[in-house]
């Protein structure tokens, strides 16, 4: 079975779905030139609802991370919050470890009793590596054994060319990352945790009578910026992983090894003004939507409506969404029973020429066996095709 039709589109969803091929700029409205050059060894700008590449350099090489590292740290964080080993009004020792840590302080005393929430707010704010080096010991007895938490994080994330040897960032030959993984750190803090990543747009912060500003200089450049975190160490240069929200489309920006503060804010706030300047993300389908209503033998029902399971999004250059097309196919025949997880066909997206998704489709329902009488006529029906 074979199916094509343009369907209408809304703009700015915010739900991924399928696996989306690169973008040209043939297919917009607009015409799309190359990114902006910016002061950064490397950088990638994503959609965050979507994942999809808007722009990239060196994406895919080894690079130092410094205090960004402190994401993947809240992230250990926040799944122990989330699976009840950790709450945030439990107190946190302070050790002598933590303590003496190198580097941006919250200023913690060694012994004292802090409680978990202040200590995230010092890290995620202040970037205070006590603070961090505290949760870290916490929840993984060690930093070291903290360090192993997050690398099978990292993993189950898919930030495969990612190994942390600390919770702080501080350098060692074997602590790395690349601009690619950390995109997909952030795109996992935001979607798992929009309760506390709200936390990233917290411009300044108190603690023990010390106001300690964030250093995250577009909080206060653009107002749609609202996170994520800023890194520095003298051989990794200056680092900067940066969210936005522009009516309903978020994107998200990671520059690695620009020379000073001010250029790393000057190179996101580029990519940025790229992205949402040439591109759009937008809505083709609904999840659960019937897309095609497909035969079924044997079946207690004779058809299914083939649905997606999640709302079926892209990015496309800005103007083109108009002009997409879908094409959905069915794993003919289908024969009962069919479980509601089970992919039955496939919905694909076109712009112009170019596939810029491809989506699962599903029974909208369980379809059971059908009766003896049903089994024998499309037996038949099945022997003639």
């Amino acid at each position: 079975m074979h199916f094509s039709r343009r369907l209408p589109v809304s703009r700015h969803a915010l739900l991924l779905a399928g696996t989306l091929a690169p973008l040209l700029a043939t297919g917009a409205a607009v015409p799309i030139p190359n990114p902006p050059t910016v002061d950064a060894r490397a950088y990638i700008l994503i959609d965050y609802a979507t994942g999809r590449q808007l722009a990239a350099l060196n994406a895919d090489q080894r690079m130092e991370p410094a205090s960004i590292v402190k994401v993947m740290t809240a992230y250990g964080v926040f799944r122990a919050i989330e699976e009840k080993r950790l709450a945030l009004d439990e107190p946190v020792t302070i050790s002598e470890h933590a303590w003496r840590s190198e580097g941006s302080r919250t200023f913690v005393q060694v012994g004292s009793t802090v409680p978990t929430e202040v200590l995230l707010k010092g890290m995620i704010v202040q970037s205070g590596n006590d603070a961090t080096i505290a949760l870290a010991e916490k929840i993984g007895g060690t930093e070291d054994g903290f360090a192993q938490i997050m690398n099978t994080y990292a993993k189950q994330l898919g930030m495969n060319a990612t190994h942390f040897t600390n919770s702080t960032g501080l350098p060692d030959p074997e602590l790395y990352t690349t601009a690619r993984d950390i995109s997909t750190m952030a795109r996992a803090v935001i979607r798992e945790h929009p309760e506390y990543y709200k936390w990233y747009s917290i411009r300044e912060f108190v603690w023990n009578g010390i106001k300690q500003q964030n250093r995250n200089g577009l909080l206060g450049r653009d107002p749609s910026v609202d996170g994520i975190k800023t890194g520095h160490t003298q051989s990794a240069g200056y680092n900067l992983l940066t969210s936005a929200e522009r009516q309903g489309m978020r994107l998200i920006s990671v520059v690695l090894g620009s020379k000073s503060m001010r250029a790393r804010e000057d190179a996101s706030a580029a990519l940025l003004n790229y992205g949402y300047t040439f591109f759009e993300t937008v809505k083709v389908h609904g999840k659960g939507k019937a897309v095609l209503q497909p035969r079924v033998y044997k079946g207690a029902t004779a058809a299914v409506a083939a649905v997606p399971a999640q709302d079926v999004i892209v990015t496309v250059g800005r103007g083109a969404g108009e002009s997409l097309q879908t094409t959905a196919t069915i794993n003919e025949p289908l024969v009962a029973p069919l479980a509601a997880d089970q992919a039955i066909g496939e919905l694909v997206v076109t712009d112009g020429s170019e596939v810029v998704a491809k989506v699962p489709l599903y029974p909208q329902q369980a379809v059971a066996e059908g009766g003896l009488w049903t089994t024998i006529v499309d037996t038949i029906s099945l022997w003639m095709r």
